[in-house]
């Protein structure tokens, strides 16, 4: 296996480390044990990502794996301070098809992988585990600046998550006073973690989930409707929902998703999913979305997004950037993740 980069590791876990200084000391002061510790795509190591999970180290790869030694430098770099002493360490090789795991673990590392952990985050627990059914991580860091605009925004709002994946903007707007809260992902698996999560946490309200594919949900709750016959064609099943609308919706869409219901792609179609978000939200209201796709420039997004709450008879009054926070570094300030606030 090669190197994916000529420049020594631990300087630049050294460097990175140092730059998170502050950050690290504030997110401990507010109870948060999970974070990115190095960025390779910008910190000189391309592909790599070392993230804490409470008492786990994840190491991943997405472009080229690393071998053994560079796997053992990353362990006893952090682990032999005291910061970060008596952590399990993990590495997940997933430079493979579709980010797919694919290196295979001794008894001992796959213990480590499927202990279930909890981490924490601004106060919250959250269920996490390094290995299981599906790919990714239950919570996604880099969206820790999303939860906690939602966190500030939520007191006495009604909330709708959607694409809630293992709902942690929804117990965010919980623990922030939300009045309601709703969550609505067509993943049951991911559901599950959801609701498990909000069992660990002490929260004012208990969010509700809605088991379904997002396009007919969105569409019943902003008075489109969703007939069950499109084109002669009868569609699956999905929950009846009566139209409503939220004082804050929150949007976060993956980059491409294809249904019987509809076509998600944050390249060429985000409108689909914009129109009936924004016709969602309350007069007055708020809607963050975000687009997670690097080649979407936040000029070009922000042109979209403004045109379509216009068409929508619902133009924004206010537009609002919301950046990922320090541990997720950018050369430009251009993040691939683009979180957009609109107050309607």
């Amino acid at each position: 296996m090669s190197d994916l980069s000529p420049a020594p590791l631990t300087p630049l876990l050294t460097t990175a480390l140092a730059a998170r200084s502050d950050l690290l000391a504030r997110l401990a002061a507010e109870d948060t044990d999970c974070y990115r510790l190095f960025h390779g795509s910008v910190e000189g190591f391309p592909g790599l990502t070392i993230d804490r999970y409470g008492d786990l180290l994840l190491i991943q790869t997405f472009h080229s794996a690393v071998d053994g030694a560079q796997v053992g430098e990353i362990r006893r770099f952090y682990t032999e301070r005291p910061e970060f002493a008596g952590l399990d360490t993990l590495y997940n090789d997933r430079s493979g098809g579709n980010s797919r795991i694919t290196n295979v673990l001794g008894e001992t590392d796959q213990e480590i992988a499927q202990k279930p952990r909890i981490a924490k985050e601004m106060g919250i627990s959250y269920r996490f585990q390094g290995r299981h059914a599906g790919q990714d991580p239950w919570l996604f860091l880099d969206l820790r600046a999303g939860r906690r605009r939602i966190m500030a925004e939520a007191a006495g709002k009604s909330v709708l998550n959607l694409f809630a994946y293992t709902c942690g903007v929804g117990l965010a707007a919980a623990k922030g006073g939300a009045r309601f809260v709703v969550n609505v992902d067509f993943a049951e698996s991911s559901l599950k973690v959801g609701r498990e999560n909000a069992k660990l946490n002490d929260l004012p309200t208990r969010p509700r989930c809605v088991q379904s594919d997002v396009f007919p949900a969105l569409r019943q709750l902003a008075g489109l409707g969703q007939p069950p016959v499109v084109r002669g064609k009868r569609l699956p099943p999905f929950p009846k929902l009566e139209p409503q609308q939220f004082d804050l919706v929150f949007l976060d869409p993956p980059r491409y998703a294809k249904s019987p219901f509809g076509v998600v792609d944050l390249i060429h179609d985000y409108p689909a999913l914009l129109k009936p978000a924004v016709l969602a939200t309350a007069e007055g209201g708020t809607l963050i979305c975000c687009n997670n796709v690097a080649q979407v420039s936040r000029e070009v997004w922000q042109d979209q997004i403004e045109r379509c709450a216009r068409k929508a008879g619902r133009p924004a009054r206010e537009l609002e950037w919301i950046a990922p926070e320090e541990d997720f570094p950018s050369f430009d300030g251009q993040h691939p993740l683009k979180i957009a606030l609109l107050r309607l």
